[in-house]
């Protein structure tokens, strides 16, 4: 099975990538196909075919393919768009001033009653013009008409060919003599209804291009160029001469071409366009460094790690691509509504010609009518109402440096009534030291390099309370998840880990005055224990973060409960909660039980939330409604998670919360214009107004149905100021 991403030109509405969602999965050899209308990209999975093949299909169902998808310049494309704007509403302005002017009192260029062949000649000269500058959008509607997925350009098609071929009916009419149909002609309609579908999907795109700015900035904040180090030279390569292990330069205000590591010079970095923390962090030898990151006042040499579509840049993205294209349940459910929408506006305007006819109404009466429906009836409002706002949302999180990476997440945080913490490196910051040692064997010296050789091996963040230093070899390693580690040095067997693993061991724990004297000083316990019996006792303690008793405040004001949830003893446990202002607590726990403690809660009816850094969490983020993971973690955690939160900054959680309770707000009033707008306008456009006065034209509908499409637009990107502020 292969997978590829395409890059989609020629969709304007929700019908548009439902319709090519369903052709492509009709198609032998394709797996899977998801459409994302705001990106303009298809992802599909497929086997036995090639990308040709692919973008042969896409061209079937009335689309076109322009290769795999690359966030690129679409300033040029928009200028040439721009330019035909202009030009366009000249001539359209000229049409007007033909047709109508006589009707404003303005000086006649002619007399339409004395020269109406010319008269007519101009229009239809007019008309055909713009018909070729609109003919993108009535082939987009004739192919999906034959292919059964009409959309909006259907609905234009209709309604613009119809009024055509009768205008030219009534052209032909004049030409004969008959100057009665002067008034039946409707080439100034035709031209009105292009153009302004031609403006609106202008302005929509540019639109679009601005809910997708965050994901192209990730791409394009990376330098193009970089310094390599050839012997004693400084050479400037691009990044596809960089290669693995290639010893690259950063001087004070560049950026660092990719992923690496430093191996000489010390400077303060900022990585906030990833983490979103505005303080720049200090990197010396051993450091990381992220490409695109700005180097501040230090010249830096580093080891190219990561690059191309293996640097943290490139995973964000893909990861915030494949999450846009995985849809929520409300984004499917427009998309069904979209589906069916085209064709029951069609059944109403070919209904509402019949009983007019049946009525006694004129045939023009009753056929204006008819182009007015299909023009004024706005499917596209309805298909942007949703995944519009949530790309606007997943920009903002992309900037705050949260990543999500499931589609139904950002529905499932306005829910949210129960947040999880692991505690240690969650709710702490997970730097753990050694505070006091209690030998009853081994010297202390010993003991600590014995216990540091067996913690080197493990992933766990207790671990990182011992140095790397001076090592005895170790074997038969194996870790206990939920209890400790095992294995041999210098021949003999050991563990290390907590009072539950000497249970398991069925060892005697004696020392109870030194373990209460370390738990009261808030330590975490690790005892160092033979086959036999207890060798050595140390405390290791860890400091709970700065800003987590406002997070923890701020989670409450929300009605939001928080749960401490650590494989740690349950006095540490009860210490750091009472700190914090949590008074539920689980510990001593399994990663086993941790998982059935937050099934029990979703079990009650709560929405939970899980947040973890360990390999011992991986479980739990999975079993929750929403998983939510610190970069700096473990890989198992990362990829078990529905988040990412590319720094360690839990504010961002409030963020996360506040953005999905807003986007979802936004959504509902998108969502209600659309649907209110609908029902409004069609009965107005069916005539049923008439006795009121209140009448449309095909001219006015277009304009209204801009409007509409404008409006859930703009009400969208609303949301980035909104969270702003």
């Amino acid at each position: 099975m292969k997978k590829v991403q395409l890059k989609v030109e020629g969709m304007t509405c929700s019908a548009c990538s439902s319709g090519l969602e369903k052709f492509l999965l009709k198609q032998k050899g394709v797996l899977s196909a998801n459409v994302n209308l705001i990106l303009g990209m298809v992802t599909i999975e497929y086997e036995n075919l090639t990308i040709s093949d692919l973008e042969q299909y896409i061209s079937q169902a009335g689309f076109s393919s322009s290769g795999e998808y690359f966030y690129t310049d679409d300033s040029q494309t928009c200028a040439v768009a721009k330019r035909n704007l202009i030009v366009f509403a000249v001539l359209l302005v000229f049409l007007m001033y033909v047709s109508m002017g006589h009707m404003l009192s303005l000086p006649e260029l002619f007399s339409y009653f004395q020269y109406p062949v010319f008269y007519g000649v101009i229009l239809l000269t007019i008309s055909v013009l713009f018909l070729c500058y609109g003919f993108d959008i009535l082939k987009s509607g004739f192919l999906n008409l034959i292919h059964r997925i009409p959309n909006m350009d259907t609905l234009v098609l209709f309604s613009v060919g119809f009024s055509f071929l009768y205008s030219l009916y009534g052209f032909i009419q004049i030409c004969l003599g008959n100057t009665n149909f002067l008034h039946q002609l409707y080439f100034e309609s035709i031209c009105m209804v292009l153009y302004f579908v031609k403006l609106g999907r202008f302005i929509e795109n540019v639109s679009k291009n601005k809910t997708t700015s965050t994901i192209k900035n990730l791409v394009t904040i990376t330098p193009k160029n970089a310094i390599m180090k050839r012997g004693e030279n400084l050479v400037s390569v691009s990044l596809d001469e960089i290669s693995v292990d290639d010893l690259l330069v950063c001087r004070p205000g560049e950026k660092f071409a990719v992923d690496g590591e430093v191996v000489d010079g010390e400077s303060y970095v900022d990585e906030s366009f990833i983490t979103g923390e505005s303080v720049p962090v200090l990197k010396k030898n051993g450091s990381s460094v992220l490409a695109g990151s700005r180097n501040y006042d230090g010249t830096i040499s580093y080891l190219a790690k990561k690059i191309g579509k293996d640097s943290t840049v490139s995973n964000i993205v893909s990861m915030v691509v494949d999450s846009l294209n995985q849809k929520s349940k409300i984004e499917r459910l427009a998309d069904r509504i979209s589906s069916y929408f085209v064709p029951f506006i069609f059944m109403i305007a070919v209904l509402t010609v019949v009983v007019k006819w049946f009525l006694g109404f004129s045939l023009s009466n009753s056929f204006h009518s008819f182009v007015t429906i299909l023009v004024i009836a706005c499917p596209c409002a309805l298909g942007l109402a949703v995944p519009l706002v949530v790309s606007v949302s997943y920009g903002l999180c992309a900037k705050k440096g949260i990543v999500i990476k499931s589609g139904d997440v950002l529905e499932q945080m306005r829910h949210i009534d129960k947040v999880i913490f692991d505690k240690t490196g969650t709710l702490t910051y997970g730097k753990l030291q050694v505070y006091q040692t209690f030998s009853y064997q081994e010297s202390r010296y010993s003991l600590l390099k014995i216990v540091r050789s067996l913690e080197s091996q493990s992933t766990h963040p207790i671990a990182s309370a011992f140095s790397k230093e001076d090592l005895l070899q170790v074997k038969e390693f194996q870790e206990l998840p939920g209890m400790g580690i095992e294995g041999v040095v210098g021949g003999e067997h050991y563990y290390v880990g907590s009072l539950k693993l000497l249970k398991e061991l069925g060892i005697k724990q004696v020392h109870k005055k030194d373990y209460q004297d370390l738990i009261n000083q808030g330590c975490s316990i690790l005892y160092l224990a033979n086959e036999k019996e207890v060798l050595g006792l140390i405390g290791v303690r860890d400091t709970i973060r700065d800003d987590m008793k406002e997070v923890i405040s701020s989670l409450e004001d929300m009605g939001i409960t928080s749960v401490m949830l650590t494989g740690d003893n349950l006095e540490v446990a009860r210490k750091v909660a009472k700190e914090l202002g949590i008074e539920e607590i689980h510990a001593d726990v399994l990663p086993k039980d941790k998982a059935s403690i937050i099934r029990g809660y979703i079990a009650a009816g709560n929405q939970v939330v899980m947040i973890g850094d360990g390999v011992n969490d991986a479980v739990a983020l999975v079993e929750a409604s929403v998983g939510i993971s610190i970069s700096s973690g473990t890989d198992v955690a990362n990829d078990a998670s529905d988040v990412v939160l590319m720094n360690h900054n839990l504010s961002n959680l409030l963020d996360f919360i506040y953005i999905s309770k807003k986007a979802y707000h936004v959504i509902r009033q998108n969502l209600f214009w659309a649907f209110f707008y609908n029902v409004c306008m069609i009965p107005i456009a069916a005539g049923l107004l008439e006795n009121f006065g209140v009448v449309l034209n095909p001219m006015l509908a277009s304009i209204c149905m801009t409007i509409s499409s404008l409006t859930v637009v703009l009400n969208s990107l609303r949301l980035r100021w909104i969270v702003k502020s």
